[in-house]
C-alpha cells in the first residue's frame, strides 16, 4: 500500500558475500550468522494456505446482501453456470497526456455493436490529457481480470498507448487516510466489489500511471517525450515563481520589521 512512511536505508560492502545480506522496509542491511546451525526459540515459518474458493450457495447468498444494500439499479446477477456480472467504477486519476488517434469521430453505437477498432483507421497521433478524476462504468463479469478491465478502458478512450503504463489500485478509507494498493493484473476487480459491497468510501478502483520506480523512456512516442518536456518546463517555472514570491514576502516583513 502507498502510505507515507520512510525506509532507513544501509548498506552491503562489495567484498562481502551478497547471500549473507538482506534488506527490510523497517531496518538496515543486516550479516547473517555466518553459522548453519538454526537459531535457538526461532519459530519456523509457516506458508500462508489460500482460502478455499467460494462455492455457488456462498457467492449466491453474498449476491442477495449486496443487492439488498444497492440504492440505485446497478444489482449483480448470477448466472447459472455459477459466474455473474455486475458493475463497476473506475476513476481515472492520470496526470501524464494519453496517445489518441488524430481526426477521429467519437464511437458510434454501431461501431460499439461490430466492435470496430477506429484506432486502427489512421496511422496520426496525438497526446492530450483526459480529464482528472473522471469516472467510467463497467459491466463486466466475475472472470473479468484486472488486466481486462484496463484494455477496456483504454478501448472506451481509443487509448493507443501500451496497458502496462497503466495499473489499477483499490482505494480505501480507513481512521481518516486514503490508502492505495496497486492490484495485480490477474486479480477479480468484481469479486473484490461483491466482498466489499456497494459502498464506494469502503473500496473503490482507480486507474494510475504505473509507477515501476524506473521509467522506460523508450515506451513512449516523439510526442509524449515533448509533452513531458513542456510540463516539466512549467513546473520548472511555476516553482521559480512560488520561490519568488516566498521571499519577496520575508523580504517585506524585514523591511516592516526595520
Amino acid at each position: 500500500m502507498t502510505i507515507g512512511s520512510s525506509m532507513s536505508s544501509g548498506y552491503c560492502s562489495l567484498d562481502e558475500d551478497l547471500e549473507d545480506c538482506f534488506f527490510t522496509a523497517k531496518t538496515s542491511f543486516f550479516r547473517s550468522a555466518p553459522s548453519k546451525v538454526p537459531a535457538k526459540n526461532v519459530t519456523p515459518t509457516v506458508e500462508e494456505e489460500k482460502p478455499e474458493p467460494p462455492t455457488v450457495q456462498e457467492i449466491k447468498q453474498k449476491i442477495e446482501k449486496y443487492n439488498a444494500k444497492v440504492t440505485n439499479c446497478l444489482l449483480m446477477k448470477l448466472n447459472d453456470d455459477g459466474t455473474y456480472t455486475g458493475f463497476i467504477k473506475v476513476h481515472l486519476k492520470l496526470r501524464r497526456p494519453v496517445t489518441v488517434p488524430a481526426g477521429i469521430r467519437p464511437q458510434s453505437i454501431y461501431d460499439a455493436l461490430k466492435e470496430v477498432n477506429l484506432a486502427d483507421m489512421t496511422d496520426k497521433r496525438t497526446s492530450f490529457y483526459l480529464p482528472l478524476d473522471a469516472i467510467k462504468q463497467l459491466h463486466i463479469s466475475s472472470t473479468t481480470t484486472v488486466s481486462e478491465v484496463i484494455q477496456g478502458l483504454l478501448k472506451k478512450f481509443m487509448v493507443v498507448d501500451n496497458p502496462q503504463k497503466f495499473a489499477l489500485f483499490k482505494e480505501m478509507r480507513k481512521d481518516g487516510q486514503v490508502l492505495f494498493q496497486k492490484l495485480p493484473l490477474t486479480e477479480y476487480p468484481l469479486y473484490l466489489r461483491l466482498l466489499a459491497g456497494p459502498d464506494t468510501d469502503a473500496l473503490s478502483f482507480v486507474l494510475k500511471e504505473n509507477e515501476t520506480g524506473e521509467v522506460e523512456w523508450d515506451a513512449f512516442s516523439i510526442p509524449e517525450l515533448q509533452n513531458f518536456l513542456m510540463i516539466l518546463d512549467r513546473e520548472e517555472k511555476d516553482k521559480i515563481q512560488q520561490v519568488q514570491r516566498k521571499y519577496e514576502k520575508f523580504k517585506q516583513r524585514l523591511q516592516q520589521t526595520l
